[in-house]
C-alpha cells in the first residue's frame, strides 16, 4: 500500500492544487480554457503519440480487450439509464448520468498515473478503453441525449452530431499515428522528437493541475445557474453518490466480470490486461463530461457534483484497488 500511495497521493494532489488555485483566483478562470486546450491540444497527444509509437501494434488493436470493455461499458450505459429514467430524470440528464458513470479520465489522469503505478505496458489497455470511450460510449450516450425533444431529426443527423466530438478530438489521432509508426517501424527525426518528449513530458503535471481548476469552474458555473435547464430540479450533492459509486464500484466490478468469464472461455485476454481494464474502469469520471452535458444544455450541476464526488472518493476506492490487486509500483 506505501508504494500504491506514493503514485496516488501526489497524482490527487495536483487536482486538488489545481482546484485550490483555481479557487482562490491564483489562477483566473479566464486562464482555465488556454490550459485545458494546451493538454488537450498539444501535451497529451505527444504523449499518447509517444505511448503508442512503443507499444506493439497487436496491444492496441486486441479485439479482445476492445469487446470486453465495449460491452462492460454499454451495459453500465443500459443499467444507469434504467436505473435513472423518471419523472425527474429525463431522457437528456439520464444519458449524461450514464456518461458521466461509464466514461473514466482515462486521458488526462489515467494514463500517467496507470504507467506510473504499473509501467509502461499499461499504455496498451488505457490506450484501447481510451477509444471505446470517445467513439463508441460517449457517442451511444450523446446519441440518447439527442433523442430528448429532437424526435423531428433523422437518425442519421443525430449519428453525425454524436460522432462530430470524437472525430474532432486530437487524442485517437494521435494515438492511431502512433500505432502506424509502431507497425511500420518508424522514428521522429531528432529535433522533432526532442519537441514531442517536452511537450509530452508535461502532459502529467499540467493535466491533473488542470483537473482540478475544470472541477472548481464546472461547480461554479453550475452553483451560480440559478434555473437549471429543460425544468431539471437541483440535484443535491447526496442524490449523485450513487452515480459515483456505479462509476468507482460497478463499473470495474461489472468489467471484471465480463474480462475473467472471457479469460474461463479461452479468450486472449491476460490478467495483466485485465487488471489495467479494471483500473482504469475505477478512476473518477473524466472532467469532460461537465462541458459536455453544458453544450448539449444538460443539468451541468448534476453532472458536476458525479465528477467532484467520485473524484474525492476515487482516491480511497482506486487505492484500494490496486492494493487489492497487488499492484507495487511501477
Amino acid at each position: 500500500m506505501q508504494a500504491i500511495l506514493s503514485v496516488t497521493v501526489p497524482f490527487f494532489a495536483l487536482v486538488l492544487c489545481g482546484y485550490l488555485a483555481a479557487r482562490t483566483r491564483v489562477m483566473p478562470e479566464a486562464a482555465i480554457p488556454g490550459l485545458n486546450a494546451f493538454v488537450l491540444f498539444f501535451a497529451l497527444p505527444c504523449m499518447l503519440f509517444r505511448f503508442g509509437a512503443s507499444t506493439p501494434i497487436g496491444n492496441l488493436l486486441n479485439p479482445t480487450m476492445l469487446a470486453v470493455y465495449t460491452l462492460a461499458g454499454l451495459g453500465l450505459v443500459a443499467l444507469t439509464v434504467v436505473l435513472t429514467l423518471g419523472a425527474r430524470v429525463h431522457l437528456k440528464d439520464a444519458a449524461f448520468g450514464a456518461l458521466v458513470a461509464a466514461f473514466p479520465n482515462s486521458g488526462f489522469m489515467g494514463m500517467p498515473m496507470m504507467t506510473a503505478l504499473i509501467g509502461a505496458a499499461a499504455a496498451g489497455p488505457v490506450m484501447v478503453t481510451l477509444l471505446v470511450d470517445m467513439f463508441i460510449i460517449s457517442s451511444v450516450c450523446l446519441a440518447l441525449a439527442q433523442m430528448h425533444g429532437a424526435s423531428h431529426l433523422p437518425l442519421g443527423a443525430r449519428l453525425r452530431n454524436a460522432l462530430r466530438g470524437p472525430i474532432a478530438n486530437p487524442q485517437p489521432w494521435a494515438i492511431a499515428l502512433g500505432a502506424l509508426f509502431s507497425a511500420a517501424g518508424l522514428a521522429l527525426p531528432g529535433p522533432l522528437e526532442r519537441i514531442v518528449e517536452l511537450l509530452a513530458d508535461a502532459a502529467t503535471p499540467v493535466a491533473l493541475f488542470t483537473i482540478g481548476a475544470v472541477l472548481w469552474r464546472a461547480g461554479e458555473h453550475a452553483r451560480l445557474d440559478a434555473t437549471p435547464r429543460d425544468g431539471a430540479q437541483r440535484a443535491p450533492f447526496v442524490a449523485v453518490l450513487p452515480l459515483a459509486l456505479i462509476k468507482l464500484c460497478v463499473h470495474p466490478a461489472l468489467l471484471f466480470a465480463i474480462g475473467s468469464a472471457a479469460i474461463a472461455m479461452g479468450a486472449a485476454l491476460t490478467p495483466f490486461n485485465l487488471m489495467v481494464l479494471t483500473l482504469t474502469a475505477a478512476l473518477p469520471s473524466a472532467s469532460g463530461v461537465s462541458l459536455l452535458a453544458e453544450r448539449h444544455g444538460a443539468d451541468t450541476g448534476r453532472v458536476a457534483r458525479v465528477i467532484m464526488a467520485s473524484t474525492v472518493l476515487a482516491f480511497v476506492s482506486f487505492s484500494a484497488l490496486a492494493w487489492w490487486f497487488g499492484v507495487r509500483g511501477g
